[in-house]
């Protein structure tokens, strides 16, 4: 029996080169030795501000966007978060065994609760418990995870391990999951920042790369991307973190070794880098953009796809939800 693999991106806007180097394109390549299951988690993406306008669409977006990166419903389940309410019910249990102490050391929650001011909700202390249910109703081995969200699988972990010893320590009911870390290229940076992840909520559209961006968009953004005075492009230099991410960038979308690429730009100029950059970005992302626009195109099949991975889904989900009410000592409905 496959291991099974749990992960998720939220459904706002399109997806970046960050989300793609550092998450899809690794479930994509070891999709065939798991069982997986890959949400779109839109219960998440309420917790900041969101427009209830452009929700369902973004989300059909991404599910379009897993497709045409190459996840194969061979090995592969996709689905929708919301689809499956047991995500929503599993958190409320969850919640009534998470001290409130282990929120509040969430750094993700600080440092966004700085940003948002008066306005935080409690979704957003709560969202790492709503991310365990989610890992948790599947009975996930392993979650692919980035540097930032280790601490968040920790949370999971602990949550798992409380409810095991307090309602169910003869017979465990949740499965505690490992992190699958990939190390080379796991965080892509800003292009307007070579220190700060490139990130959805980054307000300036010049720091990101999309994969639907047009031809002239990346080549715009690449143009006006940060960059330093000096000739001769090395990678790991703490004192040029643009010049690293720039070649990371490369390395990964042209499928050089580190070693092939350090060679090829140790005597460039950006003038002459940047071209290069742009095209490879342009032929890398050229047949993702070719099946997006083919999913796109039939609704049905994508529709399809959702109701079956639902279906998959929920058949699981509601297993293990059965379980936790068991033993938490809910009447059986009638």
């Amino acid at each position: 029996m496959a291991m099974r693999v749990l992960s998720g991106v939220q459904p706002t806007g399109n997806l970046h080169l960050g989300n793609y180097l550092g998450a899809i394109r690794n479930w994509v390549e070891g999709q065939s030795q798991y069982d997986n299951f890959f949400c779109v988690v839109d219960l998440h993406a309420i917790t900041v501000p969101h427009n209830p306008a452009t929700l369902a669409a973004d989300t059909y977006t991404i599910a379009a966007l897993y497709l045409a990166c190459g996840i194969d419903l061979k090995y592969a389940n996709i689905f929708v978060q919301s689809h499956v309410s047991a995500h929503s019910e599993l958190t409320w249990l969850l919640n009534c065994i998470t001290p409130l102490n282990w929120l509040e050391d969430m750094i993700q929650f600080k440092e966004k609760a700085i940003k948002q001011g008066e306005n935080v909700n409690t979704g957003l202390l709560d969202y790492p418990v709503l991310m365990a249910a989610d890992i948790l109703l599947y009975q996930a081995d392993k979650v692919p995870v980035g540097e930032d969200q280790k601490q968040h699988l920790e949370l999971t972990r602990d949550i798992a391990a409380r409810f095991n010893y307090q309602f169910a320590r003869e017979n465990p009911v949740l499965k505690l999951p490992e992190p699958l870390i990939r190390a080379e290229g796991a965080r892509v940076m800003s292009l307007t920042d070579g220190t700060k992840k490139m990130s959805k909520s980054d307000p300036s559209e010049l720091s990101r790369i999309n994969l639907l961006d047009t031809p002239d968009q990346i080549q715009q953004k690449i143009k006006r991307c940060k960059t330093d005075p000096i000739r001769g492009l090395v990678f790991d230099d703490p004192e040029r973190p643009e010049c690293n991410n720039l070649l990371t960038l490369y390395m990964l979308l042209s499928g050089k070794t580190k070693q092939e690429v350090a060679a090829e730009c140790q005597d460039m100029g950006w003038g002459q880098f940047k071209p290069l950059l742009t095209e490879t970005a342009i032929a890398a992302l050229k047949p993702i953009q070719d099946k997006y626009n083919e999913v796109m195109a039939d609704k049905g099949y994508l529709e399809s796809v959702l109701r079956d991975g639902k279906q998959k889904a929920a058949a699981i989900a509601n297993d293990t939800l059965s379980k936790v009410k068991t033993a938490l000592g809910f009447s059986v409905p009638l």
